[in-house]
């Protein structure tokens, strides 16, 4: 994702990846506690709302104890429960009083706290809560650097009330059952549970914006199944596509990439509640151009709603005017959206541009959305956004007109990479020497080739077959100019950049995967590739490495010149596959996804954004990037990825035509996906090896089996 500077930081504050910390989410909320349930003062945990830390204290004491952990079970991405006991009495080894903590996250947080006696006797029990905020922007808690203040705590009808000292725009109310004692920062219950009894209280955080209360999405005494947040899961889930396979780990990751995708959505609020996925827990619970982009298109076998609801709304909010602050241009799409506190500091606004790739995985996007069955009308109202989107692409994004798309950030606050490998070290030589911008990325070369090509087609389709041939001739010229300018022939891969003198750095990177993927690669230069990718210097045994073992800058503890990213491997095994017809694509293809449901099955069924790119030979366990997000939207999707290349998946509804030409590992055994929705025809397809049978299909679709 990204580098310092604030932004999206490629050196994100450390929240712990040693079992201490729970993370909760659910569209743009989310919340970090220890295994205690607690959040503790003084430390990047919290309830986060619309990018501000709106509890920085939640602290329970059970006769001035903290209660002793002994489980934490998370049913969904937005609920756990904490179960633990209290503390035993002096001189005792056992306890008798259960404590369980359930906690549920969605614009605000529910937890209702029991307390269960195991004993034939009755007991007396102190109960506190404490709470306090800080409202301190996630940017600042992030980086560690968070104020060090409190809120403006008042008790109002019962209830605790805090403020924002700053600007009073934010707040928090506090509410609870059981008729506690209420003080300016804590509830405290004195009760009497009987023996084998239970008792029981709700406590309600609700955020407050200029002294209004969100929107409630809690009832008084729900269960978990009938929820808010459980019931838009449910929705999610039934409109996806089930995806069945008979490989025990994939088919666990497919669950969890369901129930994660799913926990990460985020209904738009300025419109008619269309989807978009947010980045991924617990930094980037917003709207991103890259992220939200890549993953509808990986999420397009499940639901073809959220790349439309993407593009949508990602369209609303392209550039309009040239500001060097934000970095918007017309027709750029945006890098991300804040909505924190310290948003006009750190961004210059709430919207920043900073990103040279999202406005071509835009147009690509669109053309495949439209490929999968989004509807025609949609799908036309988001041609004037392609247009300016590859105008952008000529009038800014080509700065020097060599006809490549290059970055250089426009101030000192800007990102200084805008790629998706955008840490300020991210890009390099073979030497290890940091590239000088501009620079011109290979990947998204790659991406402009295929935009112009997607552009071309849907002009194609609509009737105008003049801007077609000219986006089609503008594609092959740029290819043309791209191989000979980016591959080294010496080397036997593309540079991963092109410098502020035009040169090549010649560093070799998981980059050329894209290139792949996008089809901008000859034959023999795939063939080239796949021999340097096949080899240990780039392929850790867990993934792809995103710089080779024998590169200058490689560090495989680093955040992009080392490590294993999931989606990135993704996107290099979808890239082989189109390319199966080279020898070895094939053979590597099953390597690294293999790698990769290994690296899935030892983070417990779920892949987190990145991980540690060292050798499996050396540790036979993945090893965990201290400060990866997890879920990560991306990381999320990318199985779906794999799913859709080794079924060879390409449907094209306007043509009535849907393509399956599998090649799954043997491993996989069988693999199906039913309720397909494409347009308004629901097939399913049920594949083992490289055959396939797929039903639903109308009489007049053509199912094309042979692959192309």
């Amino acid at each position: 994702m990204s580098a310092p500077n604030a932004l999206n930081s490629g050196e994100p504050a450390g929240i712990g990846f040693d079992g201490d910390t729970v993370t909760l989410v659910e569209g743009a909320s989310f919340c970090l506690s220890d295994r205690h349930g607690d959040v503790t003062a003084g430390c990047s945990h919290g309830l986060f709302f619309r990018d501000a830390r709106v509890l920085s204290r939640w602290e329970l004491r059970v006769d001035g104890r903290p209660p002793e952990p002994l489980s934490v079970q998370i049913p969904e991405a937005f609920a756990a429960q904490f179960i633990s006991r209290r503390a035993p009495r002096a001189g005792l080894a056992d306890s008798t009083l259960l404590v369980v903590r359930e906690r549920l996250v969605a614009d605000g947080m529910r937890e209702t706290i029991t307390l269960h006696n195991l004993d034939g006797e009755s007991t007396v029990v102190t109960l506190e809560l404490h709470a306090d905020a800080d409202f301190a922007d996630l940017f600042a808690v992030k980086e560690g650097r968070a104020p060090v203040r409190g809120a403006e705590l008042t008790v109002v009808n019962d209830e605790l009330v805090l403020h924002d000292r700053a600007d009073y725009i934010r707040g928090l109310t506090v509410t609870a059952t059981g008729d506690p004692a209420v003080l300016p920062g804590s509830f405290t219950w004195r009760i009497v549970v009987g023996p084998h009894e239970r008792w029981q209280v709700d406590v309600v955080v609700q955020p407050t914006l200029a002294n209004q209360s969100v929107k409630s999405r809690f009832r008084s005494g729900e269960q978990l199944e009938s929820s808010a947040p459980a019931q838009k899961m449910e929705a999610w889930r039934d409109t996806a596509t089930n995806v069945e396979a008979d490989h025990a780990t994939l088919a666990e990751v497919l669950r969890r990439t369901e129930s994660d995708l799913g926990a990460l959505l985020i209904h738009d609020e300025t419109g008619d509640g269309r989807p978009f996925v947010a980045a991924g827990a617990p930094w980037y619970m917003t709207l991103f151009g890259r992220d939200s982009l890549l993953t509808a298109w990986m999420a397009l076998p499940l639901d073809c709603g959220l790349s439309v609801g993407t593009l949508q709304r990602l369209a609303e909010v392209q550039g309009r005017r040239i500001d060097p602050i934000t970095e918007e241009q017309p027709g750029r799409i945006l890098h991300e959206i804040r909505r924190g506190p310290a948003s006009e500091d750190v961004l210059g606004g709430t919207v920043y541009y900073g990103a040279v790739d999202a406005t071509p995985l835009f147009v690509m996007l669109l053309a495949e959305s439209w490929r999968w069955g989004a509807d025609e009308g949609s799908v036309r109202s988001l041609l004037p956004a392609a247009d300016a989107a590859l105008m952008w692409a000529t009038r800014f994004g080509d700065r020097d007109g060599d006809g490549f798309i290059e970055y250089q950030r426009a101030t000192d606050r800007g990102l200084i990479n805008q790629g998706w490998k955008d840490s300020f070290d991210g890009i390099n030589d073979a030497t290890g020497r940091t590239a000088e911008p501009p620079i011109a990325l290979c990947e998204v070369q790659g991406y402009h080739y295929a935009a112009l090509l997607a552009r071309a087609e849907l002009a194609e389709a609509f009737d105008d077959d003049a801007l077609a041939q000219r986006l089609r001739d503008r594609a092959r010229t740029l290819r043309s100019q791209f191989l000979d300018a980016f591959w080294l022939d010496d080397k036997g891969w593309y540079a991963i950049a092109l410098d502020a003198r035009r040169q090549p750095v010649d560093a070799l990177t998981s980059n050329v995967g894209h290139c792949l993927w996008t089809g901008i690669a000859t034959d023999e230069h795939a063939a080239a590739i796949i021999d340097r990718l096949s080899d240990t210097e780039m392929n850790s045994g867990f993934g792809l490495r995103t710089l080779a073992t024998t590169m200058g800058a490689y560090n495989p503890m680093s955040y992009h010149n080392g490590s294993v990213w999931p989606h990135d491997t993704a996107i290099a095994i979808a890239g082989l596959m189109r390319y199966r017809h080279v020898p070895g694509a094939v053979q590597l293809a099953e390597q690294l996804a293999a790698g990769l449901l290994d690296a899935a099955d030892a983070f417990g069924g779920r892949l987190p954004e990145l991980y540690c790119g060292f050798p499996r030979t050396e540790f036979p366990s993945p090893v965990p990037y201290p400060t990866s997000c997890s879920p990560q939207a991306w990381a999320s999707a990318a199985p779906l990825l794999l799913v859709r290349a080794f079924l060879g998946l390409d449907p094209h509804v306007p043509k009535r035509q849907i393509e399956v030409s599998p090649a799954l590992p043997q491993d996989w055994g069988r693999l199906a996906l039913t309720d397909l929705r494409l347009g308004n025809v629901v097939v399913n397809i049920d594949a083992y090896g490289h055959d396939v049978k797929v039903s639903g299909v109308p009489d007049d679709w053509d199912v094309v089996t042979a692959p192309r």
